[in-house]
């Protein structure tokens, strides 16, 4: 059916939005000044791998999680604030974590990513307590593993609602802050290998779907954002070894992962944390709208 005269008229005299993107004398994108020639080698060594300001980590108190914050206070991060669920589960983790950085202050925040206001205010608390923040590395996500033709729509939508557009929410929630305070930021989402192909021999479509759609996320939000010096990328790891891929019952899938991957192995937690530090350090500077794959080397086949 033809649209109304009314609609048509509407349709034929928008202006659409355009894109402004960055220049060559925006600070905020510019080379950072080299202290090359002012500094020891070692001292450019750890400056180039530097974590500068306070950090926000969903999915913060899960393994994944922990592992990356306690790698961006090593670096140098001020602060954390981990999002999850339910982050009282894990306060024996987040107490060792605030023993082993005694001077860096880590708080815990009991937060949905599927929840607007709960995430909005979640980040302005952390703003107000930590000073601000750098750093937002989204962890938070789920897997769902069925035949397409058994996916309720309920398991669809808590799925894409929590990977993808949690992660979104997350996502423009912390850029307005990043612009608020002035200094830029970094973004950076986790993806998948279930984002560049079908996983075998387990079936989950939305998994791989919500997984997928953060590549796009990633790469639309890269191009707004960078005159902004925000830079938003993600990581695709491969199968990692934890608690989501462990029990009798996965054990002749994680034969059937293991076998086919060069390294003969799934991946640890802490093997993350290099690509982590990567893109949100001063290391990453032209690092933007990329996806980093971390996989042992299983998508070369």
């Amino acid at each position: 059916m033809a649209p109304a005269p009314a609609l048509r008229d509407d349709l034929t005299s928008r202006i659409l939005p355009q894109m402004a993107l960055s220049d060559g004398f925006n600070p905020l994108t510019r080379p950072l000044v080299s202290l090359e020639h002012e500094l020891k080698p070692a001292e450019n060594a750890i400056r180039r791998f530097a974590i500068e300001g306070n950090s926000i980590i969903t999915g913060g108190c899960g393994n994944l999680g922990l592992t990356a914050a306690r790698a961006l206070l090593e670096h140098g991060s001020a602060g954390v604030s981990l999002f999850d669920v339910s982050p009282s589960l894990s306060q024996v983790a987040i107490d060792q974590l605030r023993s082993d950085f005694p001077t860096a202050k880590i708080i815990a925040k009991a937060v949905d990513v599927r929840d607007e206001a709960g995430i909005r205010t979640a980040m302005a608390e952390t703003s107000a307590e930590l000073g601000g923040f750098n750093n937002l590395v989204c962890f938070a996500g789920v897997v769902a593993c069925n035949h397409a033709l058994d996916v309720d729509l309920d398991e669809w939508r808590r799925t894409l609602d929590i990977n993808t557009t949690g992660s979104w929410i997350c996502a423009q929630n912390a850029a307005k802050h990043m612009i608020e305070q002035g200094n830029g930021g970094n973004i950076v989402f986790i993806a998948s290998i279930s984002a560049h192909r079908v996983n075998f021999p387990q079936p989950q479509v939305s998994y791989n779907v919500s997984k997928g759609a953060l590549l796009q996320l990633k790469g639309s939000l890269a191009a707004e954002w960078a005159r902004y010096g925000i830079r938003v990328n993600s990581i695709s790891p491969g199968y990692m070894d934890t608690i989501l891929n462990e029990g009798v019952g996965l054990e002749e899938a994680r034969n059937m992962w293991t076998s086919k991957n060069p390294m003969g192995r799934m991946g640890d937690p802490s093997e993350l944390t290099g690509v982590v530090i990567l893109l949100c350090s001063r290391a990453g500077k032209y690092i933007n709208g990329a996806d980093i794959v971390v996989d042992g080397g299983g998508s070369v086949f």
